[in-house]
């Protein structure tokens, strides 16, 4: 049977033991979907048949929730960027107390 009978797709999701699993790099306990082309079959029913099993697989809703996943930043990194930014709020507070900055000049040229 050709590739192209064939339509997988592997994503982390529930761990239910029924379901087949493979293994992918850098997925943990992915959940596999296979849908076999049957004699008569056209490619849209096929697509649409495997779209409907990852469906009720729920990897649709894990692929969206995974989307924009941001790892979160180390307490070391979350501390460095806030000294940062004290370093230059107070850099520019001594700034405009010395007069070399004008703040009503910066609020005009600001985007609204």
């Amino acid at each position: 049977m050709g590739a192209r009978n064939r339509v997988r797709h592997g994503v982390s999701g529930s761990c239910l033991k029924d379901r087949p699993r493979v293994s992918i790099p850098g997925l943990m306990d992915a959940i596999r979907v296979e849908v076999k082309r049957s004699k008569n079959e056209s490619s849209a029913s096929l697509i649409r048949r495997f779209s409907r099993r990852a469906q009720t697989l729920g990897l649709v809703r894990a692929l969206r929730k995974r989307r924009y996943y941001a790892r979160q930043k180390s307490k070391n990194v979350d501390h460095a960027r806030a000294m940062i930014k004290s370093a230059r709020r107070s850099k520019y507070n001594e700034d405009v107390k010395l007069g070399k900055i004008d703040p009503a000049a910066l609020a005009r040229g600001r985007r609204k």
